[in-house]
């Protein structure tokens, strides 16, 4: 579909959540209100940060009507921050920047134009671009765009198991977000994901293709983890994110078994991938060792015939051949190189289509 900007500049609001992103704040909030094509306002939503956020927030408040600002006396954790500023907003359309990420320019236009011309779509999601110390320049033309119903959108995620969404990108809907009442405090890694896959129990799902929507800063500060007990935290929450899911929306999901059993059997499979990847790189480590055992033990627990599976067969011949005390059977180097590239092309993909390519097949 050709994109196209809506008649009146639609109303935005964007809740900004902070703890210690003071200093990240002001380039935030320059971000938001420099976009164009849009009405915008802004809540920050400082979480008892033992910093100088709540005064820099309040400065940014003093120069910008625009600007609100809430300060909490007691920190409440990120998910009732988060949905306390949601539950606060004013415009027609929704979004949630933490303190410390960008938006692209017109990034809010390209999405918004979307959403005007489409009433049935709750979400709209596109690219965001990673940076460290400056943001590079973004593209923003949009160059088409892409709709799902939302069954058709969840049936492919489910069969991928991944999230093919960073959070500062998306727009949502305001009344969609007030239907779905926010984030889940239950899954404190992965509400966002459970936030995306409800919404398209109920709307269509839309994208923006060829354009930066946003900017993520990566730096020492972000909320990641380790790599392998990392990998097993994030699927375990992927995990309890579809058993909440077909728990308790399966009643706006007319194939809910089969796409239950797509998305076990999809997160299994990243599980043996991730397995299967570290020993082709080189013997691990005990410790090392433990945490793949784990994940090769989390996928059969999710979806029991992975034990019979050639990801399992092969890594399982991985850690027989790390026993006799022999090495991978390819150079670490090609390994590396290869892996690379599935990773890039995966990449290419969702650059390109919006739905991530899965690592490996069950």
């Amino acid at each position: 579909m050709t994109p196209q900007d809506p008649p009146s500049p639609p109303t935005v609001s964007v809740v900004v959540p902070c703890y210690r992103y003071g200093h990240f704040l002001p380039a935030c909030v320059r971000s938001i209100l420099d976009q164009e094509g849009v009405d915008v306002d802004v809540l920050i939503v400082d979480d008892a940060s033992p910093d100088d956020s709540a005064a820099v927030a309040h400065h940014l408040a003093e120069e910008d009507p625009r600007v609100r600002v809430l300060v909490h006396a007691v920190n409440q954790g990120h998910i009732a921050t988060y949905n306390e500023g949601l539950a606060a907003v004013r415009g027609e359309y929704v979004v949630l920047l933490s303190a410390d990420d960008l938006l692209a320019p017109r990034g809010l236009a390209n999405s918004t134009a979307l959403l005007a011309a489409n009433p049935d779509v709750g979400l709209v999601y596109g690219f965001t671009r990673s940076f460290s110390a400056e943001p590079p320049p973004a593209r923003t033309a949009a160059r088409s765009w892409s709709i799902w119903p939302g069954e058709e959108w969840l049936r492919l995620v489910c069969h991928r198991a991944s999230n093919p969404i960073s959070t500062p990108e998306v727009v949502m809907r305001a009344e969609t977000m007030r239907d779905l009442v926010g984030y889940d405090d239950r899954l404190p890694h992965a509400a966002d994901f459970l936030l995306w896959l409800r919404t398209a129990t109920r709307a269509s799902i839309g994208r923006v293709n060829g354009v930066d929507l946003a900017y993520y800063r990566v730096h020492g500060a972000n909320m990641h983890m380790s790599q392998y007990p990392g990998a097993l935290r994030d699927l375990g929450e992927r995990k309890r994110a579809f058993d909440i899911l077909f728990d308790e929306d399966a009643g706006h999901l007319p194939d809910a078994a089969a796409l239950r059993d797509a998305a076990d059997r999809g997160v299994a499979r990243e599980a043996l991938v991730l397995a299967c990847r570290a020993y082709r790189r080189g013997v691990p480590g005990d410790e090392e060792a433990e945490a793949l055992a784990r994940l090769v033990d989390l996928a059969e627990r999710i979806w029991p015939p992975s034990r019979t599976s050639r990801l399992r067969r092969s890594y399982e011949a991985q850690v027989a051949r790390a026993r006799r005390g022999r090495g991978p059977l390819l150079p670490r180097r090609l390994v590396e190189l290869r892996d690379r590239g599935i990773d890039h092309l995966r990449w290419r993909r969702f650059r390109r289509s919006g739905i991530d390519g899965a690592l490996g097949w069950l």
